[in-house]
């Protein structure tokens, strides 16, 4: 044991982990304590909220709570579900942040209808083909979150960590817009054009992840940009954001993030034939057959019916299944009527393993359900 643990022993100072983000003034506890009594006396002085609140006829705004719930601990539990989908371990390696700025991201689905970005939930390919809509207050300070007179910069990266064909290691960025002036993303310098994620067929979900950073002074990153030419040109799009930050960590400061999952759908045939020009991925997985081990004449302490089975051919236990059930189905009436009581019959003259399978034929329960 002594072994194992020195072999697999990690060094805390290299696997420790590191906040990049901006840090959090919070209040001392006297002032937060004063706040919210406050808060309860303006509340339990107000006569009118008190009448509707004891008639029920209390309306509350969600959206306020919505507001009040990313200003105080929205933002954390933020950071606790990018931990739980590894996020930070893909993006970003040993380092975090905690999200400041919330980020507001919305895709049109139909003319008026849409499908927000929430902590990590399903948008189809079909509903994200098209650029959402991103709306953050970028006049604000990550700090204090307070307003400041000076003017912003922000940008924000939109990448996927799952789905790059030949380097498990890198992401393709999906989406690249820098230099946004107070939080106006139609005002920005579009780097990389949107391309919506597309998911094979067989891999299951893939990450689409946005992280907003924010600039100390208007930055040149003439170098990233993309033509439009070349768009849809996936090695091109190869990216790495550790890298990314590692190179402007002078500069930027990661402030707001957001992620939704994807996975395949029927549009994205044609998207892979007429937008990447390449042919459709398929992936299937061969699963390899159970392992038997070599029959017994005598197991012991094993169901005999059941161990019999298992080395027979599953083809001949299906049709021995529907054979029993054909005797018992009438042509005209169709199968016998389930017992009201089951248990309440008793079963005797056989086996006890036949004894247990009857009863679990009964009951509904077992290998029964395999066939339904």
């Amino acid at each position: 044991m002594c072994n194992k643990i020195k072999e697999n022993a990690k060094d805390p100072e290299l696997t420790a982990r590191v906040n990049i983000g901006f840090p959090h003034l919070k209040s001392s506890r006297s002032e937060q304590l004063k706040q919210r009594l406050t808060h309860l006396k303006a509340r339990r002085s107000n006569e009118e909220l008190e009448k509707l609140a004891r008639s029920n006829k209390l309306l509350i705004d969600l959206d306020e709570v919505q507001k009040e719930y990313r200003a105080t601990t929205g933002q954390f539990d933020l950071r606790v579900i990018a931990d739980h989908y590894g996020v930070f371990d893909d993006l970003f390696g040993l380092a975090y942040f905690v999200p400041r700025v919330a980020l507001n991201i919305q895709y049109e689905v139909e003319a008026g209808t849409f499908s927000p970005v929430y902590n990590g939930n399903v948008i189809k390919p079909a509903e994200a083909a098209n650029a959402p809509e991103v709306s953050f207050d970028g006049t604000i300070d990550p700090i204090t979150g307070k307003k400041t007179k000076e003017d912003c910069f922000w940008t924000l990266v939109a990448t996927n960590p799952d789905a790059h064909f030949t380097d498990s290691s890198s992401e393709y960025v999906h989406w690249f817009i820098s230099n946004i002036p107070n939080g106006d993303v139609k005002q920005g310098e579009v780097l990389v054009e949107y391309l919506q994620p597309f998911p094979p067929k067989g891999v299951g979900y893939q990450r689409m992840i946005f992280v907003l950073y924010k600039q100390n002074a208007k930055l040149d990153f003439s170098k990233y940009k993309l033509p439009k030419s070349e768009s849809n040109n996936l090695e091109k799009r190869t990216f790495r954001t550790l890298d990314f930050y590692r190179e402007q960590q002078e500069n930027i400061t990661p402030a707001g993030l957001a992620f939704f999952q994807s996975d395949w759908d029927t549009s994205l045939t044609k998207f892979y034939h007429n937008v990447l020009n390449i042919k459709e991925p398929i992936f299937e997985y061969d699963f390899p057959k159970p392992y038997l081990a070599d029959q017994k004449f005598f197991p012991l302490k094993q169901a005999f019916n059941l161990y019999l089975d298992r080395y027979r051919d599953p083809r001949d236990v299906n049709q021995e299944y529907l054979e029993r059930n054909l005797a018992k189905s009438h042509p005209f009436e169709g199968p016998e009527k389930p017992l009201q009581f089951p248990n309440a019959h008793p079963i005797r003259g056989v086996p006890s393993w036949l004894k247990t399978e009857i009863r679990k034929r009964r009951l509904g329960i077992g290998r029964i359900n395999d066939y339904k």
